[in-house]
């Protein structure tokens, strides 16, 4: 966002709402400092590891209901979603509550009742036991998460699972449990979860193109895969703080609001750990009396009620509590109880701050000489990598690789982010932003998949007549770093 609108924005003391956008306002005018703010948005932005473009993608914060600042690290921007792995689970919980508010189920409803064409032939007590209600608090009785192998319906699986405890009784952290959530109100409401949330909250929010990932049979996989915006988020956030009331219209129960976000099960004691204050349904306790639903690799949406308070967050981060703890360090104090006189020098600098936000740019230093269009082969290798050449360009680097037999061309910003979609890592193509540059002799690439956390690191080192590749993502389920491939220059012709 410029920085000159930034500035009218923070300024404002009150401001009117865009269809479907919450309201800016400065941040004293809400009772919070700009200094504060500012010291707040540096924590974030100094919370990650430089060298890997480990950190902070977006952050919105909402006071009074009040935008009062917001900022992404370029090359992500307002207009992009962002995927949120589980916290798709706390929209999915809602997704419930609204159908139960419809008298299409009850959350005390047998499991199996739902879909007995798929149960075991003889469940077990305990299966037969487990309610909607356990599903929703994580408390299924199950000892390990039930596979999501794609060649079977997933219904099957989750059906299929031993279920040694009593339902209730023991908390697991079960992604297919949601799932399950979602397969119920598709079968209760005769449409798919994302459907039936279309109208009846995505809509009303102003929350327009999201996009869920379905699973095999066919069905909202509701534990993760929406993709949302930031402020999408926030406005959730919002809704929930507003305890399901959204412009004069009653979204969401007020009494399922207060339900899900309370605690409904034990799952620690560590009083310094914000995944151990005890689980509601599909939301996390956290200490000071707030509340979230998180995505992997940083993926927030915090909710503060005795600050009258919602943070947004998206990320691509190996420390999750850490984000959390900058939360409570640098922005909870900040909050007053009455709005602030104006601080326009301090606003100034905060506006400064979140309009030059970005993901760590690699040297812009230009290529050695004899490197321009040399090809580097390469012998057998699990990346299936056959060739890399550098194409030296004015603006930047284009690096070719042939991999699997098939070439894939990644154009390079230098200094800045040059916008493409890039084939990387086995994934076909995806929206990426790319920048590049020389140290000495090596090329480093730093390519965003700028709809995901996932931001990966590359660096070509020539040596006389090799080349030396090494990855490594910013963050990742298992290693993040790829083996050193060596490539060996092609013979001139």
């Amino acid at each position: 966002m410029p920085r000159v609108l930034l500035l009218l924005l923070l300024a404002l003391s009150s401001a009117v709402a865009l269809a479907g956008e919450l309201p800016r306002s400065s941040p004293e005018a809400q009772g919070v400092s700009s200094v504060d703010l500012l010291a707040f948005v540096e924590g974030l932005d100094s919370a990650g590891d430089a060298a890997v473009a480990d950190g902070i993608h977006s952050v919105m914060v909402v006071r009074h209901g009040h935008v009062i600042a917001e900022g992404w690290w370029a090359p992500y921007k307002p207009g992009l979603r962002h995927q949120l792995y589980s916290l798709s689970k706390s929209f999915t919980s809602t997704a419930v509550g609204i159908a139960a508010a419809e008298g299409k189920l009850r959350v005390d409803d047998p499991v199996v009742g739902f879909f007995p064409e798929e149960a075991p032939a003889e469940p077990s007590a305990h299966l037969k036991a487990m309610r909607l209600r356990d599903l929703l608090r994580m408390a299924t009785g199950h000892q390990g998460e039930p596979p999501h192998l794609r060649s079977e319906p997933w219904v099957r699986q989750f059906l299929a699972h031993p279920v040694p405890f009593k339902p209730g009784t023991h908390f697991l952290y079960n992604t297919p449990a949601t799932f399950m959530q979602s397969a119920i109100v598709q079968k209760a409401t005769g449409e798919k979860l994302l459907d039936y949330l279309e109208p009846r909250l995505f809509a009303p929010l102003g929350i327009e193109r999201a996009t869920w990932e379905e699973s095999p049979e066919g069905m909202t996989v509701g534990g993760y895969g929406l993709s949302l915006r930031t402020d999408d988020i926030a406005k959730f956030g919002q809704l929930l703080l507003n305890r399901g009331e959204w412009e004069g219209q009653q979204l969401v129960a007020e009494a399922w609001v207060e339900e899900a976000t309370s605690r409904q099960v034990a799952n620690g004691s560590n009083p310094d750990s914000d995944w151990d204050q005890g689980y509601g349904y599909q939301f996390w306790r956290c200490r000071h009396g707030a509340f979230r639903g998180d995505g992997a690799f940083g993926q927030y949406c915090i909710v503060l009620p005795e600050e009258d308070a919602v943070v947004a967050i998206t990320s691509g981060t190996r420390d999750m509590q850490r984000v959390l703890d900058i939360v409570w360090e640098k922005l909870l104090p900040a909050f007053r109880r009455v709005p602030l006189p104006a601080d326009n020098a301090a606003a100034g600098r905060l506006a400064s701050k979140l309009g030059s936000l970005q993901v760590p740019l690699p040297s812009a230093g230009t290529a050695p000489a004899g490197i321009a269009g040399k090809v580097f082969g390469f012998g057998e290798n699990d990346s299936k990598l056959e060739s890399v050449t550098i194409v030296p360009g004015a603006d930047g680097e284009t690096v070719v690789f042939r991999a699997d037999g098939k070439e894939h061309r990644i154009q390079c910003g230098r200094g800045a982010w040059q916008r493409c979609d890039v084939a990387w890592g086995g994934y076909p193509p995806r929206p990426a932003a790319v920048a590049g540059g020389w140290e000495g002799g090596t090329l480093t690439l730093r390519i965003c998949f700028v709809e995901t956390p996932f931001v990966s690191t590359v660096r070509l080192r020539a040596d006389g007549g090799e080349l030396r590749m090494a990855a490594e993502n910013n963050v990742g389920f298992g290693p993040v770093k790829q083996p050193e491939l060596v490539g060996k220059a092609a013979p001139a012709k």
